[in-house]
C-alpha cells in the first residue's frame, strides 16, 4: 500500500531503508523529544524487524517512510499504533529529517496518512502524544485539526528523566482535509 501526494511518496518501511532512517533518527539533538534514538544500524534493523508487516492489526505499530519525490530521498517516517481490540482508534507520530523541516513536508505527509486512516480504514479517533516543549509538533497537529485533550505532568520516563505529556486528538467527524 502506497500513498502519494504532489511531492511525496509514503510507503511501508523496509529493511533496506535502515541507512537512511539511521541518518536522521540518530541525531540526538534533532530528536530530543523522541522516545527512541538509535545508536547503531543494528538498532534500526531491530526496530524495523519489530514493526507490523501488515497495516491495521490491533495492538501493533505500523511504520511508514516518507520519500521526497524530486530528490528520491527518504526524509522521515510516520508511525501508526493500532489501539484496542475494537481497532477504531489509532495513535500517530511523525519524525522528519532536520534538513527537510519547515518546508511543509510534515503537514503534507501527516494529512495524507490521517485521510487514509479515516477514509480507507474507517477509524473513529486519532491521538498523538507530544512533549509540551516540542512546539513544532504542537503547531503541526493543531494546524491539521487536532485539539488538545490532556496535559499529564511527569507521566513518562524518557531518556533518563520524567517528562510531561500532552495528548491531542482528532475525530473522524472533525476531519477537514
Amino acid at each position: 500500500m502506497i500513498l502519494e501526494t504532489e511531492r511525496l511518496t509514503i510507503r511501508p518501511i523496509a529493511q533496506n531503508d535502515k541507512d537512511e532512517v539511521f541518518a536522521y533518527r540518530s541525531d540526538a539533538e534533532a530528536n530530543k523529544y523522541q522516545g527512541w534514538i538509535p545508536e547503531t544500524l543494528k538498532d534500526v534493523e531491530s526496530f524495523i524487524g519489530k514493526v507490523a508487516t501488515r497495516i491495521n492489526e490491533p495492538e501493533t505499530w505500523f511504520q511508514f517512510v516518507v520519500i521526497e519525490k524530486e530528490a528520491k530521498k527518504l526524509i522521515g517516517d510516520i508511525g501508526v499504533h493500532f489501539l484496542g481490540e475494537e481497532n477504531k482508534q489509532v495513535e500517530i507520530g511523525c519524525t522528519l529529517s532536520k534538513d527537510f523541516q519547515n518546508k511543509g513536508y510534515a503537514t503534507e505527509s501527516v494529512k495524507e496518512v490521517i485521510n487514509y486512516l479515516f477514509e480507507n480504514l474507517d477509524k473513529h479517533r486519532i491521538i498523538t502524544s507530544i512533549d509540551p516543549n516540542n512546539i513544532d509538533s504542537i503547531r503541526l497537529v493543531e494546524r491539521v485539526g487536532f485539539r488538545k485533550e490532556a496535559h499529564f505532568v511527569e507521566s513518562l520516563f524518557l531518556n533518563g528523566e520524567w517528562v510531561d505529556d500532552i495528548v491531542y486528538a482528532l475525530l473522524k467527524r472533525e476531519w477537514k482535509r
